[in-house]
């Protein structure tokens, strides 16, 4: 079994974590163990990120209390109307990002179906355990990457299965490009370039945490923080080929989270977002750490980079159609124990 995307995930997080080595170290530290409260455990992820995110809570449901999906689809997008695994790429440049009209783009409805037949087989977990859930959905309205429309039957996905309304947040109506939205950056907010943190005078970040959770304290500021962005050896939970996991990533633990129980939450990055491509600048500068600080959250940020051969990954995309499956006619990125990274 290859280690990679949901199963890479799955160990990571219900793993408990101790980590050897200075912030980052010149050699990466080993990921062994640590005291954290797995029954609070959450995600959120852009794009590429954001489609990983949807898989990752409808297959681990029965783990996880919510979730943040900024632009992206729902789960297992490119079987809305294929199931020629053959076809799954085309699926996700097309009907799972710039569909021409509403009724080609993914049927959330119909895929929350598709996901109860897999819950039936025990190839992912009960979905009844979605019900509780709270969940943060972003679409901004000069996103041209991802329509609004996806976004959309992403919500359709979750109240099918029966999310009520007050845990579903769904903000649509602003002016933002395609990226994870900041106070401050470089890129204005309606703007689509690298790094896609845009500048649209709030953190994104703290919006989801704050949903998930409910009330939070009030984040800290980036220089006050006191705990540390520690690089740890990822490699050792990837085995096998069809994988574009980076060797390494990162995680942010609070000082307080070195005694006591923490939550974890796992922040996704896009497409040529990871590390390798935009160094520090999503696991450091989108404020997931400042209010993760002041609420004992620990903040997994794991790392997919760029692969030109095989896995074909050239902008280091986290997987929704099926490149890491070992077997193309069989994918199974969307399932629990799953590769998708």
């Amino acid at each position: 079994m290859i280690k990679a995307g949901l199963k890479l995930l799955a160990v990571l997080i219900f793993s408990i974590f101790i980590f050897h080595g200075a912030v980052l170290a010149e050699e990466a530290a080993k990921l062994s163990g640590y005291q954290a409260d797995l029954s609070q455990t959450s995600v959120s992820g852009l794009s590429s990120g954001a489609f990983m995110t949807a898989q990752f809570h409808v297959a681990y449901s029965d783990r996880l209390v919510g979730a943040g999906i900024i632009a992206g689809g729902p789960f297992y997008c490119v079987g809305s109307y294929e199931t020629n695994p053959y076809q799954f790429l085309r699926q996700a440049t097309s009907t799972c990002m710039t569909p021409l009209t509403e009724s080609v783009g993914p049927d959330g409805k119909g895929l929350f179906k598709k996901a109860q037949e897999l819950a039936s087989d025990n190839k992912i977990a009960d979905l009844n355990n979605l019900k509780d859930d709270r969940v943060y959905l972003f679409s901004g309205s000069s996103d041209r990457v991802v329509k609004t429309v996806v976004v959309d039957k992403v919500k359709d996905f979750y109240q099918a299965a029966g999310l009520p309304s007050e845990n579903i947040k769904y903000e649509k109506n602003i002016n933002a490009g395609h990226g994870i939205i900041v106070e401050e950056a470089k890129v204005s907010c309606s703007d689509t370039k690298s790094p896609f943190i845009n500048d649209c005078d709030f953190m994104q970040s703290h919006r989801i945490l704050e949903h998930i959770y409910g009330k939070l304290n009030p984040p800290v500021e980036s220089n006050r923080l006191s705990g540390q962005i520690i690089r740890f050896d990822q490699s050792e939970f990837i085995e096998g080929k069809n994988t574009s996991m980076s060797q390494e990533a990162y995680v942010y633990v609070p000082e307080a989270c070195k005694k006591e129980s923490c939550k974890v939450h796992v922040a996704i990055h896009g497409c040529k977002q990871g590390a390798k491509q935009i160094d520090n600048n999503y696991y450091s500068k989108t404020g997931y750490n400042e209010i993760a600080d002041s609420n004992s959250i620990i903040v997994l940020y794991p790392q997919v980079e760029p692969s030109a051969s095989i896995p074909y990954n050239p902008r280091g995309c986290w997987d929704f159609w099926g490149y890491s499956s070992a077997e193309p006619n069989n994918p199974v990125f969307y399932l629990t124990g799953g590769q998708a990274g």
